[in-house]
């Protein structure tokens, strides 16, 4: 009788090696073979060719195992299997326990790992700011990377002097074309009027916006494109673009290394959107969207000037923008290739707030000493310079002018606000809105119809002529921020952690 080489079992189909002379299950050698190559006792190379069928005589069942022909004997070997079955599964559980150990392990590795890096990148940053600033204070441009945005930083020959010719050509042009038909608009149709505002009631909350630590948003921009989404920047050194329609936060912009202070968009037919946003850490930054992509990607980072930026607009000619300063001064850049074309000479205060008239000829910029300075964009120059009488000193926080050119919304102390008549250099109206409230942000809306106040006991709206109070939000708590909607359909405001949206009932 024969036994196979790899299963010490009588084979039912035997085949011989050729070269090793060894007998064969052909169906476990055909096996081997196919998964090795070799003959699995001399290791040489094997083919099937190279065995041979043996045929045996008489073709006979193989006989039982002598071990398998008793109860007692049966017994014993399904207890022996049964010990061996249980031994196996022991070393899968140690092997198991074994393999969580180490996954916990490399996790608790990963993650100070994780907090290593972020450390080390806050120190980074912290450390680029430093040089930075050492930098600016002593004049020296930091170099770039081609693999950041582009950084901006104070130039000598653009330090103070006029604008550039085409740069003031420009101005001069919108602000006639602007100025030619603002005097004859009215309001476009189904613009909601005084008595709509009466009516208006919470319509949406949008939450949990921007990190909890630390909470708080402070300023707002709504697309004037897609009504649908809105800027926002916080506390936590981030601003966001974030979608209503679908809630969803559409970018998370992050470079400012202290609060943003302020955000805005440039939308512009045949140019690509940007987002523009100033904060506390002296420096403005850019993005620019992506079709490609989907995405906003850094384009610049203005490094001009040396306190805190208190004020961000674009232009009517949607090609520069303006910033202003705690460092006395205010500069002009371009948006096409995001150098300064202007910053004006250093001021006997510093600048708190910043607005630009409808036609794009002046701007209004607020101080800390309660005066306001209106300067013509073309040549720097002083226009005029106002204070509110008998007013004790304060900080002028937020300006607006109206739409028709004629007004300037400005707070004459931190609980009140007041209206100037800019043909005549002096207040109209002044608003009283109690000890307890404390502006945060004035704004006239498009139609010059009604303007409305934002502090810290909520939102109030007053019709503009009457001066009377149309409706007021006191829900909303201390509100740094407000926008009027589209159509004046709806006003938007920021109050921690919230975006607030108020406006016809349904």
């Amino acid at each position: 009788m024969f036994f196979c080489s790899i299963s010490g079992e009588p084979p039912q189909d035997p085949v011989i090696s050729s070269k090793s002379g060894q007998v064969y299950e052909r169906r476990l050698i055909l096996k081997y073979i196919n998964d090795n190559g070799t003959d699995p006792l001399t290791g040489e190379k094997l083919e099937e060719s190279d065995l041979l069928t043996i045929k045996a005589n008489p073709k006979t069942a193989p006989p039982r195992p002598p071990a398998a022909t008793s109860t007692p004997a049966l017994l014993h070997m399904l207890q022996n299997e049964w010990d061996a079955l249980v031994l196996e599964m022991f070393a899968l559980k140690q092997q198991y326990n074994s393999t969580r150990q180490e996954l916990s392990y490399a996790l608790y590795a990963q993650d100070a790992a994780s907090r290593v890096i972020a450390r080390l990148i806050r120190e980074r940053d912290a450390a680029r700011e430093a040089l930075a600033n050492v930098q600016a204070t002593m004049g020296i441009a930091p170099a770039s990377s081609a693999a950041e945005d582009v950084e901006m930083v104070e130039e000598n020959g653009t330090q103070e002097g006029a604008l550039p010719k085409e740069i003031v050509d420009q101005i001069d042009e919108t602000q006639q074309n602007l100025s030619a038909t603002r005097k004859k608009r009215k309001a476009p149709a189904g613009y909601t009027g005084t008595a709509e505002v009466k009516t208006f009631v919470a319509t949406h909350t949008i939450p949990s916006l921007h990190s909890a630590s630390p909470a708080g948003m402070t300023s707002l921009a709504v697309s004037r494109l897609n009504t649908s989404q809105f800027l926002t920047g916080g506390n936590d050194k981030i601003v966001q673009l974030y979608d209503r329609s679908t809630d969803k936060v559409l970018a998370s912009l992050k470079g400012h290394t202290k609060k943003v202070n302020h955000v805005a968009f440039r939308e512009y037919e045949g140019e690509p959107t940007l987002i523009l946003s100033a904060g506390a850490d002296k420096i403005a930054k850019i993005w620019a969207h992506d079709s490609a992509s989907s995405e906003y990607i850094p384009k610049a980072t203005i490094r001009t000037h040396k306190g805190e930026l208190t004020g961000l607009v674009v232009h009517p000619t949607n090609s520069i923008f303006a910033l202003s300063s705690l460092d006395k001064t205010y500069s002009l850049h371009e948006l096409s290739n995001f150098t300064q074309v202007y910053r004006s000479a250093p001021g006997e205060d510093a600048f708190s707030s910043l607005a630009i008239h409808p036609d794009g000829a002046l701007l209004a910029l607020g101080t800390p000493s309660s005066k306001i300075q209106i300067c013509d964009v073309r040549s720097g120059n002083i226009a005029a310079s106002i204070t509110p009488p008998d007013a004790s000193p304060f900080t002028v926080n937020s300006l607006s002018f109206s739409e028709n050119g004629y007004h300037l919304l400005a707070p004459d102390s931190p609980s009140s606000v007041a209206i100037w008549d800019l043909r005549k250099m002096k207040t109209t109206h002044t608003i009283p809105l109690g000890e307890g409230f404390k502006v945060n942000k004035v704004l006239y809306d498009y139609s010059a119809q009604y303007l409305g106040v934002a502090g810290s006991e909520g939102i109030r709206v007053f019709a503009h002529r009457s001066w009377d109070e149309l409706v007021r939000f006191e829900e909303a708590g201390d509100v740094s921020d407000m926008v009027f909607g589209e159509l004046g359909k709806e006003i938007w405001a920021t109050s921690g952690r919230e975006v607030r949206i108020w406006g016809l009932p349904a």
